[in-house]
């Protein structure tokens, strides 16, 4: 088939997209390690780097400059939309100067602060969602003491609420600060409320909620109000996240 326009050699594209250098590239190229479109590579292939599926040692690598990917610290009081018809602080009031038009993945709710993503990849962003794909969420939570030691089982096997049974994934106690606690529960769905309505439910109501992680991005030292671009490396773990379910 003739070359298109826009496609490049693919060993410049690895290179530009942080895979190694060119001659890295190449080699990888060359001992079969690259995919692309369902494809093994080949030496002097050319491809579009805005359409092709390109796996690196079967991990997706995203050429497509376009595709923003990006965490974000949500501060408590931010509402969880880019702009907000009632004037009050949104997402779009801490980017800063981003060129491509980004959307939140999920929310947090008002009154909840701690990590949101940020992208313009609309399917990646449905799968990290979805209940289907069950995507962890970690959340730091301080509610009401003192914590009684069945409490973590009863929350691992489940709760019934108005709208259904929750489960949590994974609970412990973190510390006991007198007649508060700060506890980590881990969930794969993302009910509305869900982390508040839950601890309300076992007598324990949620005080300060900040999620810590979503699958394999944690928050880690981002300060409060800031956001950071995902590297590579993380970007290819949320599609391994999303692909292994």
């Amino acid at each position: 088939m003739p070359a298109q326009a826009n496609e490049e050699r693919l060993q410049k594209i690895l290179a530009s997209a942080g895979v190694g250098s060119r001659r890295a590239s190449e080699d990888l190229i060359a001992r079969g390690r690259v995919v692309v479109d369902g494809r093994v590579a080949r030496l002097g292939d050319k491809v579009d780097p805005a359409t092709a599926e390109i796996y690196v040692n079967g991990e997706r690598v995203v050429t497509d400059t376009r595709l923003v990917y990006m965490a974000m610290n949500k501060p408590r009081g931010v509402v969880s939309t880019m702009a907000d018809e009632r004037g009050r602080e949104a997402i779009s009031d801490y980017l800063g100067t981003v060129e491509q038009r980004v959307y939140h993945v999920g929310r947090l709710d008002a009154d909840s602060e701690g990590l949101l993503l940020l992208t313009n990849d609309g399917a990646l962003a449905h799968r990290l969602t979805h209940p289907s794909f069950g995507v962890l969420k970690t959340y730091l939570a301080e509610v009401a003491g003192p914590i009684p030691r069945a409490l973590g089982r009863r929350l691992l096997a489940g709760v019934e609420l108005e709208d259904g049974p929750v489960k949590a994934d994974a609970f412990k106690v973190v510390d006991t600060l007198g007649r508060t606690a700060q506890v980590e529960i881990t969930l794969h769905e993302g009910r509305k409320h869900i982390v508040r309505r839950l601890m309300e439910e076992v007598g324990h109501p949620v005080s300060r909620l900040i999620r810590t992680s979503i699958g394999p991005i944690r928050l880690g030292d981002l300060k409060v109000g800031r956001t950071r671009r995902l590297s590579n490396p993380e970007v290819a773990s949320l599609f391994r996240v999303v692909e292994d379910r």
